[in-house]
This record gives C-alpha cells, sequence and structure tokens, in this order.
C-alpha cells in the first residue's frame, strides 16, 4: 500500500507543476507536445490579427480577401517576419508545424466541400453555348503554353530527381486553372452577376475549374504511384468512387433529407449536419487513403448536396464562419513559411517570374477574350471576360502547395508561383473596371411573370393619372407579410378586360358612413389596366460564402419563391399582375444607391417600401398603447431593449435615403400587424387632406386602389386650420417643448424638407389642390372617366375646420364609424417633408408632451407630420405614405 501511494505521489507531482503553467516559471510560446494547444492559440491569434488588418487595407482598394490571406502568410513567413531574430523559433517553432497543418487541412477539406457547394450544374446548362467556347478556349492554350513553360523551369530550377513528365502536367494545371471561388467574389461585388458578362464567365468558370480538379487528381495520383498500373488502378477506384457519390449516395442523401422534413423547410437538422460532416471527412479519409488528396474528397462531397429551397446556402451559412476566419487563415500562414522571396536574388530567376506571369496571364486572357469575341461579344465585354478568367487566387496556391508536398516544386520555384498568383489576382479588378465600367453594362433579362403589357413608368405629374408601374423593396424575409398587404391593395381584383355591371350601393351602414349621392345605374365600368411590378430583392453581401451563394442561385432565394407564388395566385393568370423579379447583393450601405439606378433602367414610376411590426411585447398590456404594434413602438415603450430600438432607427435612416434619392414617387406600408393585416378588398381607407404635392399624390392612390377593388370604402377628409390666437398657440407649443427636449432619443439623419414657399408656390400649389379635391369630390362626373366614377363613388368626402388641424385628425381616426365597421383601416397620407401646407410641428409636440411619449425626430422625418401623430397617439391602422417625385430632387 505504502509502495502504491509513493508511486502515485511521483506521478502526480510532475501533473501538478505542469498545471501551475506561468506561475511555476512556464513559458507559454514554448512548445509542449504534451500540451500543444498554448503554443497553437497564440500562433492562431496572430495569424488571425495579420489576415484582418490587410483585409482591412486591401478591402479599401476593392482587392478580394484572399489577397489579404496570401500576402498575410508570406509576411509572417522567412520573407518579412521570419528576419526578425527569435521570431519564426518563438512562434512556428519546427516541432509545431505538425498541429498546425492538421487544423489547416481540416479547414481546407471543409473549403474544398464548400467550393463543391458552389459548383451549379444548372449555371452551365442554362448557358453551354455562350460559355463553352470561352471555357474550352481557356484550357487548351493555357494548358499547352504552360507543358511549355514547364520545360524551361525544370531544366533551370528543378531537380533531375523529380519526374520530367509530372513537372511538366503540374506547371501545365497550375497555369492553366481559374480560381472559382475568387471569380465568384469578385462577379459579385463588381455587381456583374446579372450581365450577360457575369453570366458566362461564371458558366465557363465552374467548367473550367471542374477541369482543372480533375487533371489536379490525375497528377497527384500519378506522383504517389508507385507505377503506372498502381496509377490505373487509383484512377479506376477514384471514378468509381465519384459514381458512388454522384447517383446512390445522392439518391438517399436526398431522400433522408425530404424524410426529416430539412429540404421543404431549407434547413438542415441536426440529424442532416451530423451526417453531412460525416460524409465529408469520410469521403476525405478515402480519397486519402487510395493516394489522392483528401480535399478531393472534401470536393466532391459538396457536389452532391442538394440546393433545393436554399438547402445548400443554409449547410454553407452553419460551417463557413469557422472554415474562413479560422482554420483558412492557418493554410495561408502555412504557405507563407514554405515561401521565401529572398532566394529570388538573381536575373534569371526574376525574368523566369516575369516569364510565368506573361505566359499564364496572355494565354488566358487573349484564349478566353478571342472565344468570346468569337461568340458574339464586343471588345470591351470580351476583354472584362479574358480578364476574369485569367483570376488565380485561393485555388492556385492550394495547386502550389500540393505540389510543394508532393516534392514536385523546390522552395524556389514555388515562391516564383506564388507571385504570380499574387499578381494576376491583384490585378483582376482593375482590368475588368478598365475594360468594362458600369455605363458599358448589358445586364441580362431578368425573370418576368405575367404578361407582356408594360405599363408607363414615367413618374405621376399634377393632372395625369396615377403610374402602373411599381418597384416593391424587399430586403428583410420578415417584411413578406407587408410586401404582400400591399400588393394586393394595389393589384385590381378583377381582371384585366373583365368589366363590372352596376355600381352597388356601399355595403356601410350610411348611419355610420355616409356617402356622396351616386348614380344608382352607371354604364359598364371597365377595371384599371394591370399593374406591373418589379420585385426588387435586396441581399446583403458580405465576406461569407453563403452570400455569394445567394448572389448566383438568386433563383433559388426562398423569399422570391414565396412572392412569385403569392403573385401567381394573386394574378389570377396573370391578367391583373405582371411581376418581374431581380435580384441584387450588394453591401447594405450601398442598397440605396441601387434601388436608384434600377428605377431609372426600369422607368419605375412609383417605389414601394413595406415595413412589417415585430412581436408584440411580453408587458404590452401595462404599456399605454395599445397592443397593436408598429416598427416605431420601441422609440415609445422603455420594455424595447435598446438593440430593438437602435434597429428601429437604422432601417428608418435607411427608409429616409430612398425618400431623399428617389428619382420617382415613393410610398411606405407600415403594417401594424394581426389586428390589421388582411387590408385589401374589405379595407376601409382614410386620407386627411392638407394639400400640397404629396396630399394630391396620396389622393390619386386613394383612387387607384378604389377603382381596383369594388369593395373597398374610402373616406377623404379636407383638413384647414380655423382662425384662432396665434399668441396662444406659441405659448402652448413653448411650454410642451422643455418636456418634449427632454425626452428626445435620436440620431441625425437625412431628411428631405424645402425651404419655405414663397407667394408664387404657395399660390400654384393652393389652386392645384382645390382643382384636384373638386375634380373628384364634384358630385358632377362629367370629367370623370368610368373608372373614375365606379372609384369615386365608394368615397366619402368631407371637411373638417378646426385650430388643432392635427388633433381633429387623431380624433377623427378615433370615431366610431372608423374604427367600428368590421374593416381594416388603412391611413393614406402625403408624407409633406416637402411643401407642406400647414406646419404642425408645434402641434405634434403638444401631442406628444401631453401622452408623455418620449419621441425624438426619427418618427417625424420619415411619416411626417400626420403620420407621426397617428403611431404615437396608437391609432388602429396601417399607414401607407407616399410622396411624390419633385423635379430636381
Amino acid at each position: 500500500m505504502g509502495v502504491f501511494r509513493e508511486m502515485l505521489l511521483k506521478r502526480a507531482a510532475p501533473e501538478q507543476c505542469k498545471k501551475a503553467g506561468i506561475f511555476s516559471g512556464a513559458n507559454p510560446s514554448t512548445y509542449n507536445s504534451n500540451d500543444p494547444i498554448v503554443l497553437w492559440i497564440i500562433q492562431v491569434i496572430v495569424i488571425m490579427a495579420m489576415t484582418q488588418l490587410l483585409a482591412t487595407i486591401f478591402g479599401r482598394i476593392r482587392q478580394p480577401r484572399v489577397i489579404a490571406e496570401i500576402i498575410g502568410g508570406v509576411f509572417l513567413g522567412p520573407t518579412v517576419m521570419g528576419r526578425i531574430p527569435g521570431f519564426q523559433n518563438a512562434i512556428f517553432p519546427v516541432d509545431s508545424l505538425p498541429m498546425l497543418r492538421l487544423t489547416s487541412n481540416i479547414g481546407l477539406v471543409l473549403f474544398l466541400f464548400i467550393i463543391g457547394l458552389e459548383i451549379d450544374g444548372t449555371v452551365i446548362k442554362k448557358n453551354f453555348k455562350a460559355s463553352a467556347g470561352v471555357s474550352i478556349a481557356g484550357l487548351v492554350l493555357p494548358l499547352g503554353l504552360g507543358a511549355a513553360l514547364g520545360v524551361g523551369i525544370y531544366r533551370e530550377f528543378t531537380d533531375p530527381s523529380v519526374n520530367f513528365g509530372y513537372f511538366l502536367l503540374f506547371t501545365a494545371v497550375a497555369v492553366g486553372i481559374t480560381a472559382f471561388p475568387v471569380l465568384c467574389r469578385i462577379l459579385t461585388e463588381l455587381k456583374l452577376l446579372d450581365t450577360t458578362v457575369g453570366v458566362v464567365t461564371l458558366a465557363a468558370g465552374v467548367g473550367n475549374d471542374v477541369v482543372g480538379w480533375i487533371l489536379l487528381a490525375l497528377t497527384v495520383a500519378l506522383v504517389n504511384a508507385s507505377s503506372g498500373l498502381v496509377a490505373l488502378w487509383v484512377l479506376l477506384v477514384a471514378v468509381g468512387y465519384v459514381i458512388f457519390l454522384l447517383f446512390p449516395v445522392k439518391w438517399g442523401y436526398r431522400w433522408l433529407a425530404r424524410k426529416t422534413g430539412s429540404l421543404e423547410l431549407g434547413t438542415p437538422s441536426t440529424l442532416m449536419m451530423t451526417l453531412t460532416i460525416l460524409l465529408v471527412f469520410v469521403s476525405a479519409f478515402f480519397t486519402d487513403i487510395i493516394g489522392i488528396h483528401p480535399i478531393f474528397g472534401g470536393f466532391v462531397a459538396g457536389i452532391i448536396i442538394p440546393r433545393t429551397n436554399g438547402y445548400g446556402i443554409a449547410v454553407t451559412e452553419k460551417i463557413e464562419d469557422l472554415v474562413v476566419i479560422l482554420l483558412l487563415p492557418l493554410y495561408f500562414a502555412l504557405s507563407g513559411l514554405g515561401t521565401n522571396l529572398g532566394l529570388l536574388n538573381d536575373g534569371k530567376t526574376w525574368g523566369y517570374t516575369i516569364l510565368i506571369i506573361v505566359v499564364a496571364f496572355s494565354s488566358k486572357f487573349f484564349a478566353c477574350a478571342a472565344a468570346a469575341k468569337v461568340a458574339g461579344f464586343n471588345m470591351r465585354e470580351s476583354g472584362a471576360i479574358g480578364s476574369l478568367m485569367s483570376c488565380k487566387g485561393l485555388v492556385e496556391l492550394i495547386v502550389l502547395n500540393i505540389g510543394l508536398e508532393a516534392g514536385i516544386l523546390s522552395t524556389r520555384t514555388f515562391s516564383m508561383f506564388v507571385v504570380h498568383a499574387i499578381i494576376l489576382t491583384f490585378i483582376t479588378t482593375p482590368l475588368v473596371l478598365l475594360f468594362y465600367p458600369a455605363k458599358y453594362r448589358t445586364r441580362t433579362s431578368v425573370e418576368d411573370i405575367g404578361s407582356n403589357t408594360i405599363a408607363s413608368g414615367e413618374p405621376s405629374i399634377e393632372g395625369d393619372e396615377l403610374t402602373n408601374k411599381f418597384a416593391l423593396v424587399l430586403d428583410q424575409i420578415d417584411q413578406l407579410p407587408a410586401a404582400m398587404t400591399v400588393t394586393q391593395l394595389l393589384c385590381p381584383t378583377i381582371a384585366c378586360g373583365e368589366s363590372l355591371g352596376q355600381i352597388s350601393a356601399p355595403s356601410l351602414d350610411e348611419k355610420i358612413l355616409p356617402t356622396i349621392p351616386y348614380k344608382a345605374s352607371l354604364p359598364i365600368t371597365p377595371l384599371p389596366s394591370p399593374i406591373s411590378l418589379t420585385l426588387l430583392r435586396l441581399i446583403e453581401l458580405s465576406n461569407r460564402t453563403s452570400a455569394v451563394l445567394k448572389s448566383h442561385l438568386a433563383h433559388s432565394d426562398p423569399v422570391v419563391n414565396v412572392f412569385k407564388t403569392f403573385a401567381c395566385l394573386l394574378g389570377g393568370g396573370f391578367k391583373r399582375l405582371k411581376l418581374k423579379v431581380d435580384v441584387d447583393v450588394s453591401p447594405r450601405d450601398e442598397f440605396t444607391q441601387v434601388i436608384k439606378d434600377r428605377v431609372r433602367e426600369d422607368g419605375t414610376g412609383m417605389i414601394v417600401i413595406p415595413w412589417a411590426s415585430g412581436s408584440p411585447s411580453s408587458d404590452a398590456e401595462e404599456s399605454e398603447l395599445p397592443g397593436v404594434r408598429n416598427p416605431f413602438d420601441g422609440i415609445f415603450t422603455s420594455s424595447e431593449s435598446k438593440d430593438q430600438i437602435m434597429s428601429s432607427v437604422l432601417y428608418s435612416e435607411f427608409i429616409r435615403n430612398i425618400f431623399l434619392t428617389a428619382p420617382c414617387d415613393v410610398s411606405l406600408f407600415v403594417d401594424r400587424g394581426p389586428s390589421t393585416s388582411g387590408a385589401g378588398p374589405d379595407s376601409l381607407l382614410v386620407l386627411p387632406f392638407f394639400g400640397g404635392p404629396d396630399d394630391r399624390l396620396a389622393l390619386k392612390v386613394l383612387v387607384k386602389i378604389c377603382a381596383g377593388h369594388e369593395d373597398v370604402r374610402a373616406i377623404a377628409v379636407r383638413i384647414s386650420r380655423s382662425t384662432h390666437n396665434e399668441k396662444e398657440e406659441e405659448d402652448l407649443d413653448r411650454k410642451h417643448t422643455d418636456v418634449f427636449l427632454h425626452n428626445v432619443s435620436t440620431i441625425a439623419g437625412a431628411d428631405t424638407v424645402y425651404g419655405n414657399l414663397n407667394t408664387q408656390t404657395r399660390l400654384a400649389s393652393d389652386t392645384a389642390d382645390n382643382l384636384i379635391w373638386e375634380r373628384y369630390a364634384s358630385t358632377s362626373s362629367a370629367e370623370r372617366n368610368l373608372s373614375q366614377a365606379s372609384a369615386i363613388s365608394r368615397i366619402t368626402f368631407e371637411t373638417i375646420q378646426s385650430p388643432k388641424p392635427l388633433q381633429s385628425v387623431v380624433d377623427f381616426f378615433a370615431e366610431k364609424r372608423v374604427q367600428n365597421t368590421g374593416r381594416t383601416v388603412v391611413a393614406v397620407l402625403g408624407r409633406s417633408r416637402r411643401m407642406a401646407v400647414e406646419r404642425l410641428d408645434g402641434e405634434l409636440r403638444s401631442i406628444m408632451s401631453r401622452r408623455g411619449a418620449a419621441m425624438g425626430s426619427t418618427v417625424k422625418k420619415t411619416l411626417g407630420d400626420v403620420g407621426a401623430a397617428l403611431v404615437a397617439t396608437g391609432v388602429d391602422a396601417s399607414l401607407l405614405v407616399v410622396q411624390t417625385c419633385v423635379t430636381g430632387s
């Protein structure tokens, strides 16, 4: 027993000393094979910091992240940091490299799996004729010139023990391959994916990439085989394994994904993710043991993953951050440790390096550009295609590292090819912008759904009817319900070409909702023409691979598919609605410019922005506001988190930027949630008309909606300020201003306010107000067309004079005849931030202070004074806020 205790104590003593770590004098940077994670973490921190620093710098000149990763690896190697005495032995000692190599190879296998997910066969099928010539030309000539180049490099820099044929095959692949992942990133960032150049280049790049990987697998198999017979067996087994994966395994995976519901939902379950990761590593294991690099197993596993309903994108999103941010930079650091630019120390070496760059670029550029020119592209488009196909990047570095590991490349030749990869990747973006600037780009035809009739896209002008051409902005999936609701309001309920018979009397009780006199029997009334709607789907572009996948797999975007289905059901065989889908992947801060450009290209007459409410807060019952929510509730209630408040403020800033820069009319639909959802055929529209260009546009919108929906009822109320004591009003404003300012919580943001109106513009605006009001409110129908007569018969026109017009509007919405009709209420408002007739900000401050609500300028700048008052007082209605296009805005 004593001997056992003595042995146990002796064993525990060193362990205890080890656990003490730095407190017992241990140096954490010293490599310990029994505890390698400490130095590994130090290495990870250094690598990630260097990569992120360079990515920030190169990102400002529109260079892909891979440039920063490659150069960061070179900096950490013997070329730069390795020259610091003791740096390499302290941070990257030789004994620690196996651990670093293991984790980097795990990341590389997973990254090749993601690349396999990017390979979309439908892209090749759709554009086969145009891209086949470019792809073939981009392989044949570069492979031939690459092999010829390899002859000179072999004689000058390669050990004779290296097989001459294998070396030529390897250099041919290194010159001929195109970096497909980097190509996708550049196409996305330069907004070329929806152009003819981008589509053809993407399809050609897919074919080029697949052939390149096959040739690389062949090279590795030949190098690893001890004889030609063994190499043949390796290739046959590899072909059999690929067939096995592409058919029975792919079928079984899809069946299980459908069985678990993952495919229909577009999100893999825990079981499917477990199976996916096992599939990747089992595939990598098999290709490695038969003599081919494990990355090929990961690549083929990615090809078989289904892409239905965005399933492949969801799989990518679950693993890409760990791979791209953590594991992949380790691979580049290892590449940098094997790169020593100091070996390029004589004229012959630099001469061959320049020759590699010239041959690799010119063979790709001229071959692909010539093929594109033969296919019918102009000189600028052909030059852009040639520049894009000459891109190298990550795939090139993987090829070079495989050559270095296999002993085909020496450190010197490896460094020469790394320089060529960096330079060709770096010049790709500037060359594409030089050959193919935005003004020369031709976009591919987007997907159209519906009839071939294109409605006029000119912005509405005073006296003209409202446009029939709309652009619906959709950037978040939770905006879908609001988007569907506002589309239902704008779209006619009866197919184009049908007609209404006699107009029936309004179905509301006349005691609740008085109506103007109307003729009991009007002639048969044709409905308005169908609307033309462009769904402008905006997807945020980030550094994630999933964002790039979304960009060139936009046809399978679930948000687009849901809305297309809704449009089919709403359109009634497409006789009432013509839908065009336009998907754009851009950084979020460029969304406003994208909308502006698309609107101008399409000739859109009105931009429609849906904004849905969030989920009710847990203590909504304790709030002064009713249970109905709106996107601004967080600004008024203390129950909301700061993140939710900031989200509302930032999104309202995005909306105000659209109001500020839009070259056409703009409408914002604020969906208040379940109690007001479903606005459409049985809605009650209420328009407070103060006057001014925005209110005149709001009146046109009101009439248009009524003309398209025979069950819609509307009330238009003309509000004017009666004579009152201005001194008393000013004193009241000052009394409440201090309370209001004390509760202000806002950020500076864009606004659209014109200066004071002069007498001439005021008189012209008043005249236009009177003309349009009389045109619609007059009982005489001599100047109305039949469609207007049908609509106006369902609109009640009233006038209100009050010393406090804004409070009168709030009170009007609270009346029983508005709230107790059994209809969903939609307030149609002019934003009136430009050329406002009445100055209502003082009264708005009074209303806010009496309620004790904390509101800054955010709500007012977004919705205008009337909209802000309705939101602040908790009026149970959705809001449709419109702003007219003003010349020079």
